[in-house]
């Protein structure tokens, strides 16, 4: 069997894409975030974590991993690390005794909510050099990305 190669526009379109992402998670905006995380003593996966948690209050560490696509010791190891900052606890799950959720504590939502400000406020500055109309093209756009990123493969016959 004979493996077909992608059409050269395809090959063209994923390289700028990629370039383009690659240039946005390096913008000042994210800069900040980052910067902000340092001080604070977090690493980007435990801020990221951080973030999940104080939008999924009450969820299990299976969740967290299937978010991220990561591993169950993974998230263990990162929820120690923000239990010992004492950022994140984990409680007993009234629905089943042998599971635990994690919440944040009264802290940990304090620098979650701090650092979500910032990662806005920096996308607000970058946001407003936008037309309406750009911006709109950009979540659609994102939107679709999103979309086909998360569809499932469809079987080759």
């Amino acid at each position: 069997m004979v493996a077909r190669r992608a059409p050269r526009v395809i090959t063209r379109d994923t390289e700028r894409l990629l370039d383009l992402l690659n240039a946005l998670g390096s913008t000042t905006f994210r800069q900040l975030l980052w910067q902000k995380s340092n001080a604070l003593d977090l690493t980007y996966a435990q801020s990221q974590v951080l973030f999940h948690v104080s939008a999924q209050p009450g969820c299990h560490m299976g969740d967290v991993a299937k978010t991220f696509a990561v591993t169950l010791p993974a998230v263990t190891h990162i929820v120690d690390r923000l239990e010992q900052k004492d950022l994140m606890q984990r409680a007993d799950d009234p629905a089943d005794r042998r599971a635990y959720v994690l919440e944040l504590t009264r802290r940990g939502a304090e620098i979650a909510a701090e650092l979500q400000a910032v990662r806005m406020r920096g996308l607000e500055r970058v946001v407003a050099r936008l037309s309406p109309t750009q911006r709109q093209h950009v979540i659609e756009g994102l939107e679709a990305l999103v979309d086909a990123a998360q569809a499932k493969p469809r079987s080759r016959r």
